[in-house]
């Protein structure tokens, strides 16, 4: 399977689900992006069509924790955690988990985790 019919698979996974998860105000969509190197979490209300909150390995704020992190998997955790304290802060307890096409494994199953270890429910 080449990289590009990858890609395209994963983009049609992701629209598939897209048709069925939205976000609001009340309960925003936890959607994960996942590159070679970094992790990218965010909140959007997709009614207004808003970022609420978002976090990722290259947040200036978590420079110290992720760089007691030993592997990416910690690292994506650690995000997912800032992601709920972000999110607490705005008076948000609830949202509606988008993987993007991703398999529930990993650096996205770690983000999830670290968010529902830091009060998000889902």
């Amino acid at each position: 399977m080449s990289m590009n019919t990858r890609l395209l698979a994963r983009e049609r996974r992701h629209m598939h689900t897209r048709k069925k998860v939205s976000g609001t105000a009340e309960r925003p969509r936890l959607s994960v992006f996942r590159s070679a190197r970094h992790i990218y979490a965010q909140l959007i209300d997709d009614d207004q069509g808003i970022t609420l909150a978002a976090s990722s390995t290259k947040s200036k704020d978590l420079e110290a924790a992720l760089a007691e992190a030993k592997n990416p998997v910690e690292k994506s955790h650690i995000v997912g955690k800032a992601l709920a304290e972000l999110a607490k802060g705005r008076d948000i307890q609830a949202c509606v988990f988008d993987r993007s096409g991703y398999k529930y494994w990993g650096r996205v199953k770690a983000v999830a985790e670290g968010a529902r270890e830091g009060g998000l429910n889902f």
